[in-house]
């Protein structure tokens, strides 16, 4: 084995920590006898050698010994072998991909083609593999013939053949999962595979195979869905929490007595499958511990592969169907925009006797409500209910998803009451490092205005150290949170301005500026002049706005300010003439400052400047012409707030309209600042084209700001701002506007 591996010339090569000469020592790792070190090279292979999905000279110089390792049987966990291969030559370059590479990408480019070529040659081994007698091989190898394999017909008829003789439930699974890969890569297949799909999903004897068809059905052939695909698949569910998973090993039945999958002809015609939802829910079965498969024993290490193992391992000790997870959330992302159809299955799944199901559900739920608009109080409501569920990690994930919900957690307001009364030792959680921060319990019901969430305030005011994000959520109770003005003032009167100043204040002063406390403008004020040099800036910046919200209760800092704005053009004296305006209304004093502002190099500060302007309305009448050359600036976002501020300061709405629905549709993230601004200008007309972005908006399902990969813990609140702004511009009940 390895046959020329010293002759290839590593040291000249690199990965991404350095030189690639310790690569010979990894490739031997993974033929190892020794399982931790077969795991700590396959992490090293991951972590180095195709880095967060990077090819470089190395790992193409890889792709033969990785051949030889896969074919030799006396190499264990081999399954892990075919899934890094399948990584390494999987990534497809589309032509879109290839007008967007610039120079500087051209070679990793390269790299990408030539693996995907290397490995899609070698493609053929996996064939022999699929009946491998590992059943770890045979788990990877379909997904890898989907994805590598040039001749995808090939691919499916063989995955149909092995489907009615393999004995291992999850391989069949991964079968199955194949046949969905292959139909959305080769599109003129996606009718053939779908008619398959559907035979399995109706007459499979297992009821994760049927789950499976099911999910796979949704994401490439969703038209081919039983219309009651819900109760369907909440019945499958409920026979696979009744019956006990058999043991992997089903070679008793022999070939001719499918294990659960069937090898049907596209020209079969479906037969009526058997009633699967039983007339009364079980109770919740007694654990049973997974079949050995004959993978090898995975020993812990020090390794992510070894953490992340571990981790699944401990999330799914004691489930019969461990897969059953994933297959929901394939299903879930099949479904996509039906909406109803998802929030249905996550109610019910939501009902289940077995709590590892919940806990899926309300993770889903989450993800659902995140990218998805749509009619949740019921789903909220049962999410809320797993507040009180005696295991704790249930309860966990469902405090994180109300926290992210805000006033979308109104159906749960009583269960988050409820569980703040049943523990208040938990309001506070405390890290080893880094400032304390409320429990997700306690935000969750401060995001929503609920006057019951002030007492965990107040009592994470009396510690020692303040959390971060009290501050936070003092401005979501508003004057509910008055109450706390005077705890705010007294712990900002005893914060020590050295260089942990700011971390201390910050929240405190959020606080009051929320409350708009103005008997605490002598606290600010010891603030703002004794801020320290370390992140003073920012600490002078909390301060002033603080004294901005107080209004004419902050008369007295009128002096210091006054002497901060006759530093025109910095960041500071736009903050200071903001709160000059809004302390004092002296416009004389700031207009010169803030035009100043329009000046400066940095974005920053121009768009600081021209959203101060914007609050002096008609008063500073005499910046339109800048404001309006600023609207064709490359910056989108100073666009934005340049003809927001000519708004306001000149009452003319056609110019404004016209650059904010630019913008609109240049940057989906603009979206709230725009509608923010056409609400504030009153009734929209029915026939222009503001009217028709804004209905539009409202009719849309998906979120604005959903992302593919990622969200924001502030997503959904933005989206439900949007959407009430968008429903206020139509009806016309802004300040009104002149043309």
């Amino acid at each position: 084995m390895f046959s020329g591996i010293d002759e290839v010339d590593w040291a000249s090569m690199e990965h991404a920590y350095g030189p690639a000469d310790d690569v010979p020592e990894l490739l031997r790792g993974l033929a190892s006898a020794d399982p931790a070190e077969r795991e700590a090279a396959l992490d090293g292979m991951y972590g180095a050698v195709h880095h967060q999905g990077d090819v470089y000279a190395c790992t193409l110089a890889c792709i033969p010994f990785l051949f030889e390792l896969v074919v030799d049987p006396g190499v264990q966990d081999r399954g892990g072998v075919v899934e890094l291969l399948t990584s390494i030559g999987g990534f497809d370059l589309d032509e879109d991909d290839e007008a967007e590479i610039d120079e500087d990408e051209i070679e990793g480019a390269a790299n990408y083609a030539m693996a995907a070529a290397a490995v899609t040659a070698g493609a053929g081994v996996f064939f022999e593999l699929i009946a491998d007698e590992d059943p770890g091989v045979r788990l990877a190898a379909p997904l890898a013939l989907a994805t590598l394999h040039r001749h995808p017909v090939r691919v499916l008829a063989l995955l149909r053949e092995r489907l009615p003789v393999e004995p291992d439930e999850e391989v069949r699974l991964a079968l199955v999962e194949a046949a969905g890969r292959v139909a959305l890569r080769h599109r003129p297949l996606a009718e053939r595979v779908g008619k398959w799909l559907g035979l399995l999903a109706s007459r499979a004897d297992s009821p994760g195979l049927r789950l499976a068809a099911l999910a796979q059905l949704a994401r490439c052939s969703p038209d081919g869905l039983p219309g009651d695909v819900v109760p369907v698949v909440s019945g499958l569910l409920r026979q696979m929490r009744s019956v006990p998973e058999e043991s992997g090993d089903r070679g008793d039945r022999g070939e001719h007595a499918p294990p659960g999958g069937i090898a049907a002809r596209e020209d079969d015609e479906p037969e009526p499958g058997p009633d699967t939802t039983p007339d009364a829910e079980p109770v919740d079965p007694e654990p049973v511990a997974p079949a050995e498969t004959g993978r090898g024993e995975h020993v812990a290490t020090p390794t992510l592969v070894g953490q992340l193992r571990s981790l699944s391992a401990q999330e799914n000790a004691g489930r019969g169907a461990p897969w059953a997870a994933d297959l929901l959330r394939t299903l879930h992302v099949g479904l996509d925009d039906r909406v109803g159809d998802r929030t249905a299955l996550l109610a019910d799944q939501l009902r289940s006797p077995d709590r590892r199901q919940r806990i899926d559900a309300v993770r889903m739920s989450g993800g659902l409500i995140r990218a998805w608009r749509g009619p949740y109080e019921e789903l909220v409501a049962l999410v809320g209910d797993q507040l009180s569920d005696p295991e704790p990690r249930l309860a966990e994930a469902a405090s994180h998803v109300l926290e992210e919900l805000f006033g979308l957690a109104a159906p749960a307001a009583d269960a988050l009451a409820a569980r703040l009364a049943a523990d208040p030792g938990s309001w506070v959680k405390t890290w080893a490092s880094g400032p304390p921060g409320l429990c997700s319990p306690v935000k969750a019901l401060a995001r929503l205005g609920d006057a019951r969430a002030v007492p965990a305030l107040a009592a994470a005011l009396e510690l020692p150290q303040v959390a971060h994000d009290v501050g936070f959520a003092v401005g979501h109770l508003g004057a509910t949170a008055r109450p706390l003005a005077g705890a705010l003032r007294r712990r900002l009167a005893e914060v020590e301005l050295d260089e942990g100043a700011y971390d201390r204040a910050s929240p405190l002063l959020a606080g009051l500026t929320a409350l708009r406390a103005g008997e605490a403008a002598p606290e600010v004020l010891r603030v703002l002049r004794g801020a320290p040099e370390y992140r003073g800036e920012w600490l002078r910046t909390a301060a002033l706005r603080a004294l901005g919200s107080f209004g004419p209760a902050a008369r007295e800092a009128v002096p210091e300010l006054r002497a901060l704005v006759r530093r025109p053009g910095t960041a500071s004296a736009t903050e200071a003439a903001e709160a000059l305006w809004a302390v004092s209304g002296d416009a004389d004093a700031v207009l010169p400052v803030l035009i100043e502002g329009l000046r400066s190099d940095q974005v920053h500060d121009r768009r600081a400047a021209a959203v101060a302007l914007g609050a002096l309305g008609p008063r500073a009448a005499v910046v339109a012409p800048r404001l309006r050359g600023l609207l064709a600036h490359e910056e989108l976002w100073l666009r934005v707030d340049a003809a927001i501020a000519l708004w306001e300061v000149s009452g003319r709405t056609r110019e404004t309209v016209a650059a904010l629905l630019t913008a609109w549709e240049q940057n989906r993230h603009v979206r709230v600042r725009v509608a923010e601004c056409l609400a504030r200008m009153g009734p929209v007309p029915e026939g222009p084209a503001a009217a028709h972005v804004l209905r539009s908006e409202l009719v849309s399902v998906r979120r604005h700001n959903a992302m593919d990969g990622g969200y924001g813990s502030h997503d959904i609140h933005e989206d439900e701002k949007l959407l009430a702004l968008c429903r206020q511009a139509l009806r016309g009940t802004g300040k009104g506007s002149t043309s």
